[in-house]
């Protein structure tokens, strides 16, 4: 699971580490912490538009969505279901990279999560990152506003993850550099859903 990220990178130095320009410097802001169940909008890059950052909402609706009520239930879309769930199975070939920096998890320190170590987990050097996602645009029919949003693709955590998110044992995917592009080439699920790459984790 991922609820919390972190995003504190500048606007030049995400240019630079994607090679994409941000398409509206307005909507562009750092955050320390985005909170999932405040549906903020944050930088990705579609399958679609490879050159361009644009700022879409966390929390996936599906274009069948009623209302945007949903949001809360797909803030993450777990990689071993993707085909089966109502929410995703419908958009699993618009994938997006969502970009961050670092993002927050939960120790429990006792069986029941009364009492919890927070972390802080980034790359080793603190570089910015792409978790995998899915994307969709949703048209509200009452007002005609169209909303582009997104899951976060999590997967069962590695050895290193599985020691700190000790309750739920699920990780996002973080791509590597080399697999970013392979993901928003529709790549096969079994590629992604391990996730090799080393990390930091800082208690809180």
């Amino acid at each position: 699971m991922c609820f919390f990220s972190r995003q504190s990178k500048n606007a030049t130095e995400l240019e630079h580490r994607f090679n994409a320009k941000i398409a509206n410097k307005q909507m562009f802001e750092t955050a320390i912490v985005y909170n999932g169940f405040t549906y903020p909008k944050t930088p990705v890059i579609t399958c679609n538009n490879k050159d361009i950052f644009q700022h879409f909402q966390w929390g996936l609706i599906p274009f069948w969505a009623k209302d945007d009520s949903i949001k809360q239930y797909t803030l993450n879309a777990k990689i071993e279901t993707l085909n089966e769930k109502p929410a995703f199975k419908s958009v699993v070939n618009k994938r997006c990279l969502i970009i961050a920096d670092g993002f927050y998890e939960w120790q429990w320190l006792d069986l029941k999560g009364k009492q919890k170590q927070k972390y802080l987990i980034t790359l080793p050097n603190n570089d910015l990152f792409a978790f995998a996602g899915l994307w969709s645009e949703w048209s509200n029919k009452e007002t005609g506003e169209i909303t582009k949003s997104y899951s976060i693709v999590t997967t069962e955590t590695n050895a290193q993850m599985s020691i700190i998110h000790n309750s739920k044992k699920r990780m996002p995917i973080i791509l590597t550099k080399e697999n970013e592009y392979n993901w928003l080439a529709n790549d096969s699920f079994e590629n992604f859903k391990k996730v090799e790459i080393a990390l930091s984790a800082v208690k809180e």
